[in-house]
């Protein structure tokens, strides 16, 4: 089976953690390919997500690695199962970026998710309008059916709240996100109101960020904080003004937006007067 072109951040990911195991163990890619019978290129490949890699490889890879966690080991294998057309996602693959893909899949496999935003509502958390208004306000202007299209992909993101057992979302925005006038007044109207509606389910709990805030933590771009189903898989997504984006995985780079969101939760307003401004900015417009 040749190479894959695009492999998925998931398959990149399930690489890269069976690379800091072997480094971690100590043993060469060499070694690693010795001992499954294979050579070297195809560690290379596995490790890079170019190829797939069966959960009985992973299991000797790890035993070979004398990793004892068998809860990342069990994560590991489970996206070595994962294919391609199991997801409602997939029907998307080549239409749009991979990217939003990458954030479909972040998002199902999180259990749970903290995220910031400054001057937009979350997708998760949009009205259908209110997104198509921010669709259609794009840096490279689209065409009406592109923008119809990524509208409809956003609206189906939400299927992740909307399961029974959603996972909890922390929600983190800064005043200025409820005060742009995305869409105009009654698009905005309406988005507050279901702001509201949605800070009132059990598993998110949104606080805004005021202006009145007088301490400075730089966060510009959009900042999504998924928690793995265990913490070697946790994954940071940041935004990018282009429309793009990263991943982030590294362990220290996750502990600085670890110690971010907390700063966020010391800044921001309880749930409460949150509730208590947005009705306010809303009866305002």
């Amino acid at each position: 089976m040749p190479p894959r072109e695009s492999p998925t951040a998931r398959q990149v990911r399930l690489g890269t953690e069976l690379r800091r195991l072997r480094e971690r163990a100590g043993r060469t890619a060499r070694e690693a390919a010795a001992m499954l019978g294979t050579d070297q290129g195809k560690i290379s490949h596995i490790e890079s997500g170019r190829i797939g890699v069966s959960e009985e490889r992973i299991r000797r890879l790890t035993d070979f690695y004398a990793c004892r966690d068998e809860e990342l080991v069990e994560a590991l294998c489970a996206i070595a199962r994962e294919h391609r057309g199991q997801f409602w996602w997939d029907e998307y693959r080549g239409i749009l970026a991979p990217l939003w893909m990458d954030m479909c899949e972040l998002e199902h496999h999180a259990v749970s998710m903290r995220i910031f935003h400054t001057v937009s509502v979350p997708g998760l958390l949009q009205t259908e309008e209110y997104a198509r208004a921010l669709f259609t306000g794009a840096l490279v202007e689209l065409p009406p059916e592109e923008v119809e299209l990524r509208t409809r992909h956003r609206m189906r993101r939400k299927v992740v709240l909307e399961r029974e057992h959603p996972p909890p979302f922390d929600v983190f925005l800064h005043e200025a996100a409820l005060r742009m006038r995305i869409g105009g007044r009654q698009v905005m109207r309406r988005q507050l109101a279901r702001l509201m509606a949605d800070a009132e389910q059990p598993n998110i709990t949104l606080r805004v960020v005021p202006f009145t805030n007088e301490n400075y933590f730089e966060a510009i771009q959009p900042v999504l904080y998924a928690d793995g189903v265990v913490p070697q898989l946790d994954t940071v997504q940041v935004d990018a003004a282009t429309g793009g984006g990263s991943f982030i995985d590294s362990e220290a780079q996750l502990e600085r937006y670890r110690l971010f969101f907390g700063r966020c939760g010391k800044f921001s307003l309880d749930p409460g007067e949150s509730r208590q401004l947005i009705h306010h900015i809303a009866r305002e417009l």
